[in-house]
């Protein structure tokens, strides 16, 4: 592990870093607990955090970065999201967990989990929402290509599935303190920049900036960060503008013809 961690993936759960990584493993638990039976292909796996959450069901982690995948104790594949080299209908579940706001054209992931997805089977796609997470009207996070609403994401799993439910995850108290936090710091560094001239600043800078940043501000000696843990979320149903991130459970797989 490097002693600097990128934005790119949850991967530590040290210091500061723990409420996001608790965050994005609880979007596991969730999966595990609301996906049939069957071997579970995880699109955009990272380094595989919490894979384990899906027990006692096999999973296939599916990752474009060959490093991120080394030392994950299940069967990987290195392969673009978007065009996975396995056969239609190879799976009974289908899990992208915080990888679809990675790739310009997120309607092909859903797509691709369409054809992978057998016919009965369900499909559970989560992202971070845009209301909520960093600005509503823009993308501060260079890692991510679009970010969506609730009602933009349902919109965009309807694509590819004819049955559509999304729910939101919700933080603690002590949580949403962390949150706020971060969220007045982002505000704070922004103002500096009133001209927006960071939108001039090229992508790979942005992205050595962002972790910068992150490593800097989330620091290891805030014992609040290090009490947070899987029973600070919860999933709703609803209307969920103001939740977390936004899960969208999808079955009916609209399978493209030739």
């Amino acid at each position: 592990m490097s002693d600097r961690i990128t934005g790119e993936r949850a991967s530590e759960k040290t210091g500061g870093f723990n409420p996001a990584w608790q965050r994005h493993s609880f979007a596991y638990a969730v999966a595990g607990e609301r996906l049939g039976e069957g071997k579970v292909l995880d699109l955009g796996c990272g380094t595989g955090h919490s894979f384990d959450r899906l027990a006692p069901r096999e999973s296939v982690g599916v990752d474009i970065s060959p490093d991120a995948l080394v030392g994950q104790d299940r069967e990987t594949l290195v392969a673009d999201i978007r065009e996975v080299p396995l056969p239609d209908d190879s799976f009974p579940s289908v899990l992208s967990s915080h990888s679809i706001e990675h790739v310009p054209d997120p309607e092909k992931v859903v797509a691709e989990a369409a054809r992978l997805l057998e016919e009965d089977g369900q499909a559970v796609f989560i992202t971070p929402n845009r209301l909520t997470f960093g600005r509503p009207d823009e993308i501060i996070d260079p890692f991510h290509y679009i970010e969506f609403s609730p009602d933009e994401f349902e919109e965009l799993c309807r694509k590819g599935f004819s049955e559509v439910e999304v729910e939101g995850v919700y933080g603690s108290p002590r949580y949403m303190e962390l949150f706020n936090e971060e969220r007045k710091t982002l505000d704070r560094l922004l103002r500096l920049d009133p001209l927006r001239l960071r939108r001039l600043v090229p992508m790979r800078l942005k992205q050595w900036l962002y972790d910068f940043l992150l490593n800097h501000f989330r620091k290891d000696d805030d014992p609040r960060a290090e009490l947070i843990d899987q029973s600070d979320f919860e999933i709703r149903a609803g209307k969920v503008d103001d939740c977390l991130d936004v899960f969208a459970f999808c079955r009916g797989p609209l399978k493209e013809t030739a």
